[in-house]
């Protein structure tokens, strides 16, 4: 019972530091979070950088959908930014 408590009290330290919030907003609630990743990946963290691909460039990243790029579009036309030609 002793090792029970004990293993329970690791674990639940293990699982407190392993659990990471981070305060990047970026698209939250607008696109999935595999796409979000997958902007991540590619330094992309602005509108403004995201104006830098091309629409092609980011639909070809691994985890970028149909629906995630409809709905990024759509956040950015109501910001007035596009993607490049």
């Amino acid at each position: 019972m002793i090792n029970l408590v004990i293993m329970a009290k690791c674990l639940s330290s293990i699982c407190a530091v392993n659990h990471v919030v981070r305060d990047d907003d970026f698209l939250s609630g607008i696109i999935a979070v595999p796409a979000r990743r997958a902007l991540e990946r590619e330094k992309i963290d602005s509108l403004e950088k995201l104006s830098g691909y091309s629409e092609e460039e980011i639909m070809n990243l691994h985890g970028f959908g149909k629906n995630a790029m409809e709905r990024l579009k759509n956040h950015m036309e109501e910001r007035q930014v596009s993607f490049k030609n």
